[in-house]
């Protein structure tokens, strides 16, 4: 029996080992193709070594283009990260606490049309909300990219929210009632502490979805200058004449450094925020 056990997790372990590898392969292979020449990072696509390494893939990406040094780039995708981020969970903690802890007329259609704002598909919307920007004239500017997320138009962050606040018992909010605390004051010295774990997760995936996010960019930025990472790599392909492709994995490789890192380091709360709700016993 043992011996079979030992069989068993040995073949579970090579299975998930060779299904990981195939699965980060090609960021493998990005990465290495980044400290390749670049007349033989396709002419030599099979071998993952490369004949010799270079870094200067690295210092000509980073020099940008039209005197806009890839740090601008970077700069760019920061804030609009940060200011998106910061915007979605504020506001998706609120409706969420609304939802989880009051009574009102019409709650429930509420909640089920956010839900159904989730099934529809990003590209339905497009067009409404060009047109409705293009009024507004936010186009040309970060405003569509960032100001729609102070308004809780996500709703897999609110209902991520409710869903854990549910699980708090109500018994705090009375004890804080009878204590004189305000909804305001529940909120802010009750609910966001405990909250922590599903406010760090909306964090997380909030940061890395604005921050991978290029068709947003594509639409209501025009000027270079202005361009986040997500949609200034695409300037290293050029159809009309060479395309630099080593410096495009190599400031591709820089640009996926924020999303492992974070995840590196958050990794505890996302996962408590995802399997858990409310308190522990």
């Amino acid at each position: 029996m043992k011996e079979k056990r030992v069989v068993k997790k040995a073949v579970y372990h090579i299975i998930v080992f060779v299904i990981g590898i195939i699965m980060i392969y090609p960021l493998i292979w990005m990465v290495m193709s980044s400290f390749k020449e670049n007349s033989t990072i396709f002419s030599t696509a099979g071998s993952l070594i490369p004949e010799k390494f270079i870094v200067s893939n690295y210092s000509t990406g980073w020099k940008g283009f039209g005197k806009i040094s890839f740090a601008t780039f970077f700069k760019n995708s920061i804030f609009i990260s940060v200011v998106a981020t910061l915007g979605t969970v504020a506001s998706s903690a609120l409706v969420a606490y609304g939802f989880a802890r009051f009574k009102f007329r019409g709650k429930s259609i509420l909640f089920a049309v956010m839900l159904l704002s989730m099934m529809l598909p990003a590209q339905v919307l497009m067009i409404p909300q060009y047109l409705w920007y293009q009024k507004l004239g936010w186009v040309g500017s970060y405003m569509p990219l960032t100001v729609p997320y102070f308004f809780a138009i996500q709703g897999f962050f609110v209902y991520l929210i409710s869903n854990f606040i549910s699980g708090i018992p109500t018994e705090l909010d009375e004890a804080a009632k009878i204590d004189g605390c305000s909804y305001a004051g529940i909120f802010t010295r009750i609910m966001l502490p405990l909250i922590k774990p599903a406010l760090v997760t909306a964090c997380i995936f909030s940061f890395m979805w604005r921050w991978d996010d290029f068709l947003s960019a594509l639409l209501y930025v025009s000027k270079s200058s202005m361009y986040p990472v997500s949609l200034a790599l695409k300037l290293f392909c050029d159809p009309g004449s060479s395309s630099d492709y080593g410096a495009m994995f190599a400031m591709a490789t820089l640009s996926i450094l924020p999303s492992i890192l974070i995840f590196l380091f958050f990794q505890k709360y996302l996962v408590e925020g995802i399997s858990t709700s409310g308190l522990k016993g």
